[in-house]
């Protein structure tokens, strides 16, 4: 069997939004995966491998360095691969580019969320952050929703400006509480560990999306935004215990396990779309969707042979 290598622009231009969060829907109505993640380090240097099998579907392992000293050298501070073995023999499949499966694993899991969840017919999207991840959720969400205006705020605002500029007719939202308000959808990616969104600024029929927080310091959205919406996420595996998102409120009974209403592997359970509902979703990511992203990747190539 050859050895698939897949780099970023070669994987590229095989996807589309759509057709990919159909498949992350689709591998969650197989078994529930097995996860795993190891850590190595050396100074200020992090090895960290996530590993991900799913019966019928293969085994992922997907391993990021991190070496923050990278920036002087003028290297990318974090590089990595995924390697995809088949699910029946074991064997490596393929060699999948690390910046491309986190790139469309990270907003297609968002994207999923907010299809399920969100207006059909959003028209008002705000992007809360400026980093790499705002732009792939501009990317994404024009995809799902072309009819929208996107916004984007940032605490520097000369960074919402500098990303705006690379998407033509993306605005530049001045003041956050009022781009909230008026907003159908509102996705965040910050490095925030205190809320910037509250829920007093929240109103009926939005959808709040949050990337952004992955430590158990970290938070986006505070007490009252969990109070008045009906909550879910990806995966309870990956948010309740280890994102401060879910981990600060469960801690302090502002949160109990049962207001979060369902994952990825109960997608049934989440409504659809109603006028009368503010609804939240977490992205807490996880190995399991790296390997059913990295599937999808190779089942386009293969088809493209």
């Amino acid at each position: 069997m050859t050895l698939v290598q897949i780099g970023f622009d070669e994987g590229e231009a095989l996807l589309d939004w759509i057709p990919l969060t159909d498949a992350l829907a689709a591998g969650h109505d197989l078994p529930r995966a097995e996860v795993d993640d190891t850590f190595l380090y050396r100074g200020e240097d992090t090895l960290l491998s996530r590993s991900a099998w799913i019966d019928g579907l293969g085994i992922a392992v997907k391993t990021a360095m991190i070496f923050p000293g990278n920036a002087a050298r003028g290297l990318p501070g974090v590089n990595g691969g995924v390697s995809l073995f088949s699910d029946r023999t074991g064997v490596l499949e393929a060699l999948v580019d690390f910046h491309l499966v986190t790139k469309w694993k990270t907003a297609g899991d968002t994207l999923l969320g907010a299809r399920r969840l969100a207006n059909p017919d959003s028209r008002d999207i705000l992007i809360v952050g400026a980093g790499t991840v705002a732009g792939t959720l501009i990317e994404a969400f024009s995809a799902a929703y072309p009819k929208a205006q996107i916004r984007l705020w940032n605490r520097t605002a000369s960074k919402a400006e500098a990303l705006a500029a690379q998407y033509p007719g993306t605005r530049v939202a001045p003041d956050l509480e009022a781009a909230t308000r008026r907003a159908d959808i509102v996705l965040t990616c910050t490095m925030s560990t205190d809320p910037v969104i509250q829920g007093a600024w929240l109103r009926p029929g939005q959808h709040l999306n949050m990337i952004g927080a992955y430590r158990p310091d970290m938070r986006e959205a505070d007490d009252a935004a969990l109070a008045r919406c009906q909550i879910y996420c990806d995966s309870f595996a990956t948010t309740l215990d280890h994102i401060g998102e879910f981990k600060i409120p469960l801690a302090t009974g502002a949160l109990q396990r049962a207001d979060v209403l369902a994952d990825f592997y109960t997608l049934d359970q989440f409504p659809t779309f109603d006028p009368s509902v503010t609804t939240l979703f977490k992205n807490g990511g996880g190995a399991h969707l790296d390997l059913m992203t990295s599937r999808h990747i190779l089942d386009l190539w293969t088809g493209a042979q």
